[in-house]
């Protein structure tokens, strides 16, 4: 599992990318679905969050009962770096663990 820690996140300029916990998010129990999956937005937090294509998408497929939808985003270049020599993984921000 991934393992974001704090001292990583002091190092990037914008640390709340990669937090999660927003508003709306939507959290399910994957012990309860039958389906689960990251939707991958090929750019930055921001440039995804406010793309009303993805929202819809998300908040739409997540209505399904049997269905639990992450999002993932494409890091900045100073995070991709640390993720790189920390070998960690693209990950969702739902299972981003401190």
């Amino acid at each position: 599992m991934n393992k974001i820690t704090d001292d990583i996140l002091c190092k990037v300029e914008k640390p709340s990318r990669y937090v999660g916990g927003e508003l709306n998010q939507v959290i399910k129990n994957p012990e309860d679905v039958n389906i689960r999956f990251a939707f991958c937005f090929p750019d930055v937090y921001e440039v995804g969050m406010s793309h009303l294509g993805t929202r819809i998408l998300y908040h739409t497929i997540n209505e399904r009962k049997d269905t639990y939808c992450e999002r993932v985003f494409a890091p900045w270049p100073d995070m991709e770096a640390l993720m790189r020599e920390n070998d960690i993984k693209l990950f969702t921000l739902k299972l981003k663990l401190h």
